[in-house]
């Protein structure tokens, strides 16, 4: 009994994630290659010593560093003028040492090149005045067709972005998912319940699809010419999946950000792409066949219950509660480490949702201090 016991031991010891445990030889080998692209190689799906990390809102309020910017320069100006989205794109990097770079933009970002004005309100969030409610407004959208002229700062920032980190982390481009820019486009902001997209799905689907197919057309180019810039990593963000249940998600969601990640995949092989529906961990075994290399979870499902759903060979990103980060340097830690125990080997660490404001530097720190420990 006693030996049956010690193997036990002996198993369990194995299977979890060990912290603060001297380099062994094939860790070592692994580093010789190089962090810089953990969240690369990790993403791909191939062996890496620990899971990259890297916090949604990375750059934001919560750095007194970000609020000297923010609190002298509206948004647009501080994400359209590269050396200011430049500079607030590698604080947390430089402070953290985070394993990815995001840069910061918004994913707004492309509506004015479509004729969609925007701005974004302190305290508010987004505001769009021409929003689209009929076909004539849908028919009015400009196509993307030459991202160097109608995002002319794109370009400058990623490319800059990308020779400041070559050889030191990885660096990240995003956009937000049709559906999404859709939504905030009919609702002219943020809405609680969603009425207006919603209703056109319902009583317009016809309407709905056609918004969604331009967005679409449009994301493929802007997401591309962003690889093209510099970006080794895309994510695409369905930040309103919240809004939907599974039957809307499945006709109105899904089909066209799987339409940008396979556009992707075939004009980019080998970057990766990964995909978020914000609430939507409820669905998450409909996002499996999606082709994209990693699916990011928010902090509602259990990282343990999202292996079981996804598999063992897919890339999941997530998915520590962001309150956790108000909390003790324990606590912090033992969130950490538990997600990542849970996860397993295909993991890039995250929070399920993005870094609130008032949350102590130090926090983010500690956070990321924790996944640096934590070697498989």
């Amino acid at each position: 009994m006693l030996v049956v016991l010690i193997l036990l031991l002996v198993v369990v010891s194995h299977s979890l994630v060990k912290l603060d445990r001297p380099v062994r030889a094939d860790i070592a080998a692994l580093r010789a290659h190089g962090e810089h692209d953990l969240m690369v190689r990790a993403l791909r799906g191939e062996e890496v010593e620990r899971p990259p990390v890297w916090l949604m809102r990375q750059a934001g309020r919560y750095m007194a560093d970000f609020r000297k910017y923010s609190e002298k320069y509206p948004f647009r100006h501080r994400s359209e003028t590269p050396e200011i989205a430049i500079e607030l794109s590698l604080q947390p990097f430089r402070s953290f040492g985070t394993d990815a770079v995001i840069m910061f933009s918004d994913i707004l970002t492309p509506l004015p090149a479509l004729g969609i004005e925007f701005d974004i309100m302190p305290g508010k969030g987004p505001n769009i005045d021409n929003v689209i409610r009929n076909r004539d407004d849908v028919a009015a959208l400009k196509p993307m067709h030459d991202v160097d002229t109608q995002v002319p700062f794109l370009k400058p920032i990623l490319s800059s972005l990308r020779s400041e980190l070559e050889g030191k982390s990885t660096l990240i481009g995003f956009i937000g998912a049709p559906f999404t820019l859709a939504a905030y486009s009919v609702e002219g902001g943020h809405a609680k319940l969603c009425p207006n997209m919603k209703k056109m799905c319902f009583d317009d689907p016809q309407l709905a699809h056609m918004l969604l197919n331009k967005y679409t057309e449009a994301l493929c180019v802007y997401a591309s010419y962003q690889i093209e810039s510099g970006a080794q990593v895309l994510l695409i963000f369905e930040s309103w999946a919240h809004h939907l249940g599974e039957e809307q998600w499945l006709e109105f969601a899904k089909p066209y950000a799987n339409r940008v990640a396979a556009y992707l995949q075939d004009k980019h092989p080998g970057v990766p792409v990964s995909y978020f529906a914000n609430g939507g961990s409820v669905y998450l075994g409909a996002q499996n066949d999606m082709a994209v290399d990693g699916l990011a979870v928010d902090w509602k499902i259990d990282m343990a219950s999202a292996r079981k759903v996804v598999g063992a060979d897919r890339v999941l990103i997530g998915n520590v509660d962001p309150m956790s980060l108000y909390g003790s340097e324990e606590n912090i830690r033992r969130q950490v480490t538990s997600c990542i125990g849970k996860a397993g080997r295909r993991h890039v660490l995250n929070l399920g949702h993005g870094v609130e404001k008032d949350i102590p530097e130090e926090n983010v720190g500690i956070f990321v201090d924790q996944c640096k420990k934590s070697f498989y």
